[in-house]
């Protein structure tokens, strides 16, 4: 399927910074709660994701990641999810996040 530009731009996509991150023994399956904060504009949103094949919560704390700002609120558990943390399979299909390659102030949108 073939979108537009203006289809794309309907995805905000911000770079934010992890301040928070604890695990989520409550969901179905193995995930880390986060809080990220997106800068004055958007502010600190919270999410729950799939990422602990490759990832403990004290190693998320301070990294830039890429985040859909835009979707709405979705319950997870007891966590409501405000974005969604972007990433990419590896090899064995578990999630590796992606972000910016150099430090960006936070709630750059991805253009």
């Amino acid at each position: 399927m073939t979108i537009t530009y203006d289809d794309f731009q309907k995805v905000d996509i911000r770079v934010g910074r992890i301040m928070r991150a604890e695990p989520f023994p409550e969901a179905r399956k193995p995930a880390i709660r986060l809080w990220v904060d997106f800068g004055n504009e958007i502010g600190e949103k919270r999410s729950s994701a799939q990422i602990t094949a490759h990832y403990t919560p004290d190693m998320l704390v301070g990294r830039q990641v890429l985040a859909v700002v835009n979707f709405p609120p979705r319950q997870i558990g007891k966590v409501l999810s405000e974005v969604l943390v972007l990433g990419v399979p590896d090899a064995a299909g578990e999630v590796v996040l992606i972000g910016p390659g150099h430090d960006v102030p936070p709630g750059g949108r991805l253009f």
